[in-house]
């Protein structure tokens, strides 16, 4: 049996057999290198050259940042500031559920973290304000994807580390794209309370609006300290990341006081564990992807998809076609590392900027968070919600096609992906 072959089918075969995913990719690798008659030393050293990368060290401090937001009580505090300045529009409740998904993002980067803390909350309270279960469900997982395209993005920081991509070149690249997902959720959700006639809540007063903006202020400063240092230079992604969990812990602790130290060896021993596993996955699909390129997959499926079309819009389609139904059944971090090689060679050939060809695979990956079977964001919202996986599947439909749209724009027309990279970060563009 070639090579390509024995990887494939014994993937294949591990992944029905039930086995989790890290451990799937890691044997079919070893099985294939065993094969080739390569020793097996090469796994050890792939293993561990996948994870020996500077800008991946971002991952766990963004990690524990989350974990301070909610220990910190600074969930509640973006809520209470999203309910006092839209909830008061009609489809209030869901405008509040996409707006603090935004701020979220911004902060800590994990879109399973979105759907499981905000989830908790907005899931329940939206199903008694009269919204349909698989609705509520729905915005909720929709909405968290939003984690891992408005920056800080960890798989934006992994996409960079493993492609030798500009990581604040991609977070700046991510803004315009998250801010336009958020506004046709938000939109999409007037239309939806329209149609049920769910009435909007009272207006909250003055008062109100500027008591929770002063008390979410101080944590909204984070995305402001880690892209004006990354834009201006002033220190790299990872260190960034370090100096936002700073002052996370100044913040959770000094200033809010919802964090006793105590607590502290806690939060980071389930931070340490919650890195481990996804990190243990990094490093299998490290071997994979080391193998397609020894393989010369890469570029056998680059010159395929060459005979079929050699515009830049047309092979920037089929990369998204492509990473939409990988999405549904790898993780977006194990999908980057194993598909980078391919990714990168055909975007090479067709002359696509690797910084806007980042943002397309991240939007695209980031769809199989709420596509079943994979799907991890529509799962949880699903166990919040209680609503079984198809209703809240058809109910996800309009708000994928939303993303979907905004995507095909992106490709149509970079500069409304790129013209904030291009401004603040010419440096990231050497050839442009």
């Amino acid at each position: 049996m070639p090579p390509i072959l024995t990887l494939i089918a014994s993937f294949l075969v591990l992944i029905a057999l039930r086995v989790p995913i890290a451990f799937a990719i890691g044997l079919a690798s070893i099985m294939t290198i065993w094969q080739l008659g390569i020793p097996l030393t090469s796994v050890v050293n792939q293993m561990f050259a996948s994870i020996n990368s500077f800008p991946l060290l971002a991952v766990p401090f963004f990690l524990l940042l989350g974990r301070l937001m909610n220990d910190g009580g600074i969930t509640d505090r973006l809520l209470n500031f999203a309910d006092a300045t839209v909830g008061h529009i009609r489809g209030g409740l869901g405008h509040i559920n996409v707006m603090v998904s935004m701020m979220f993002a911004s902060l800590s980067g994990s879109a399973a973290a979105d759907t499981a803390s905000v989830g908790g909350v907005l899931i329940p309270a939206m199903k008694k304000a009269g919204y349909p279960a698989p609705f509520a469900v729905a915005l909720t997982a929709a909405s968290s994807v939003l984690g891992g395209i408005i920056p800080p993005s960890i798989l934006m920081v992994i996409y960079g580390a493993f492609g030798n991509v500009s990581v604040g070149a991609l977070f700046l690249g991510g803004i315009v794209p998250g801010i336009l997902i958020g506004l046709s959720q938000m939109g999409y959700t007037y239309v939806v309370a329209r149609k049920f006639d769910i009435k909007p809540q009272q207006k909250a007063s003055l008062r109100r609006v500027a008591e929770t903006g002063l008390s979410a202020a101080p944590p909204m400063i984070l995305p402001i300290v880690i892209l004006g240092g990354i834009t201006l230079g002033v220190f790299t992604a990872t260190e960034a990341a370090a100096i936002a969990v700073v002052v996370g812990l100044l913040l959770s602790m000094g200033l809010y006081r919802a964090i006793r130290p105590s607590a502290l060896p806690r939060i980071f021993s389930d931070s340490v564990i919650a890195y481990s596993l996804p990190m243990f996955a990094v490093a299998s699909a490290g071997i994979m992807g080391w193998l397609i390129s020894y393989l010369g997959i890469a570029r056998e499926v680059a010159e395929f998809i060459l005979s079929i079309t050699e515009t830049r819009i047309g092979l920037t389609l089929m990369i998204t076609a492509f990473m939409l139904i990988i999405g549904t059944v790898l993780s977006p971090v194990t999908a980057v590392i194993i598909f980078l090689p391919i990714i990168q060679s055909i975007g090479t050939i067709g002359g696509i900027d690797q910084v806007h060809l980042g943002l397309i695979v991240v939007l695209s990956l980031m769809l199989g968070l709420v596509t079943p079977p994979y799907g991890i964001c529509l799962l949880i919202a699903t166990q919040i919600g209680n609503v079984s996986t198809p209703r809240a599947f058809m109910a996800i439909l309009p708000l994928i096609g939303l993303v979907l749209a905004i995507i095909v724009a992106g490709i149509v027309l970079p500069a409304l992906f790129m013209f904030l990279p291009w401004t603040f970060l010419p440096d990231a563009f050497p050839g442009r």
